[in-house]
């Protein structure tokens, strides 16, 4: 099926990679419907596209690629939205934001993929990860879209 964004225009992509957020994600609980695209200039960012929402995208990276013993501390019941019993089942993205000259990621609010059901949820946790973690510097050369 094709999809229509504004970020990258026309998208043809597969039911099969719609995954399902029953809750939305922070500030966006209308929005369920997802996918996750891939950045063709950067390998390291992929874009957690809105289907219901075109203009909807967020910048995602996966926080042990910059992090290699990140973990995240969850319950069980935390886990539940998303059906894992044990967060090493989960699929973990974090979502980038722009502050400043950085380039930050959210270790605080990580986002859950169940991949085998095609289900998320973005989880806040209670441990003290920082919210706003910086990763990397912005250069004239990185793109300024994330």
């Amino acid at each position: 099926m094709n999809i229509a964004t504004t970020r990258f225009g026309t998208v043809e992509i597969q039911e099969a990679d719609v995954l399902f957020f029953e809750a939305g994600l922070i500030g966006f609980v209308e929005s369920k419907r997802w996918v996750i695209l891939a950045d063709t200039e950067n390998q390291a960012v992929a874009w957690l596209q809105c289907l219901q929402d075109p203009s909807l995208a967020m910048a995602v990276v996966s926080p042990r690629r910059f992090i290699p013993n990140y973990q995240v501390r969850l319950t069980p019941s935390e886990l539940e939205p998303v059906s894992l019993t044990d967060v090493d089942q989960a699929f973990v993205l974090c979502v980038v934001s722009r502050n400043e000259n950085r380039l930050t990621m959210n270790l605080r609010a990580p986002v859950l993929v169940n991949l085998d059901q095609r289900i998320g949820a973005q989880i806040m946790t209670t441990d003290d990860q920082p919210l706003q973690y910086p990763f990397a510097n912005l250069s004239a050369n990185l793109r300024q879209s994330a």
